[in-house]
């Protein structure tokens, strides 16, 4: 019963994160899985996909009723995600049986963006800058959308975790898209590589659907939540918050890295 009320609370304050930040909530959820449970490293990268979808699933949809994105302009970025995540799917059982290597991965992915994050977010809020002018359209060449949904797509196939540290940066960053727009874009892409990696995982037997469910439905809540604290949120806030918490999850990954080897 207590690890069922962990799962639960962990899920719903995944979901609030991601919704709040554009990402799927495997930041926390992955920690829980990993090491509050004690999942072996595939296992819990492959259910935390299922939870994370629904993250998406739930922020995606609350984003789209405010108006913060229109799905026709991040279509491409879909495509190419869903063709991708499909592709590095089938790799995934072979990385699966190098656990150590897994957490590697993802520490170092969730480090490299959390560092841009952070140097972009402390000057905003140190100025305090306006909110950018209200866009909800992804702008930019069809090129680097189709590229941003390939490798966004590689992430959850390959690696089980979410594409929002991908996505929210890239967003953000490459495409010059407000932060803003940049979460409710990445929720919406990632929400269909999720499925995609979802169902590969399961097919495969790597999936726990006793921590699955439970973690799914906190997610689902708490992504709905999230996306609504959006709105009020002042956006380098926003993309300090993303970098600290990334921080601090890449670290926690790196060290189980080490201390196998």
């Amino acid at each position: 019963m207590t690890e069922l009320m962990l799962l639960a609370a962990g899920g719903l304050i995944a979901g609030m994160l991601g919704g709040l930040l554009g990402i799927g909530g495997g930041v926390i959820l992955m920690p829980i899985l990993r090491f509050g449970v004690g999942l072996p490293p595939a296992e819990a990268a492959a259910t935390c996909v299922i939870a994370v979808f629904f993250t998406t699933l739930g922020g995606s949809y609350r984003h789209y009723r405010v108006g913060h994105i229109r799905l026709r302009s991040v279509a491409p970025v879909m495509i190419a995600g869903l063709i991708a995540s499909a592709g590095f799917s089938l790799l995934f059982p072979v990385l699966a049986r190098r656990g150590g290597w897994l957490d590697l991965g993802i520490g170092l992915v969730f480090l490299l963006v959390s560092s841009r994050m952070i140097v972009e977010g402390i000057p905003g809020l140190i100025k305090r800058a306006p909110e950018p002018t209200r866009q909800s359209r992804v702008e930019g060449p069809l090129a680097h959308k189709l590229s941003i949904g390939a490798a966004s797509g590689a992430l959850p196939g390959l690696l089980g975790i979410g594409t929002g540290g991908i996505l929210v940066p890239a967003f953000a960053f490459l495409l010059k898209t407000p932060i803003k727009t940049a979460t409710a874009a990445s929720l919406a892409c990632f929400c269909c590589t999720a499925a995609v990696s979802s169902v590969f995982k399961y097919t495969q037997g790597y999936v726990d659907l006793h921590f699955a469910m439970p973690l799914s439905l906190g997610t689902f809540v708490g992504a709905n939540l999230g996306a609504i604290v959006n709105r009020r949120f002042p956006s380098p806030g926003l993309k300090l918050l993303f970098g600290i918490v990334f921080t601090l999850v890449a670290l926690r990954f790196i060290l189980s890295f080490a201390r196998v080897f």
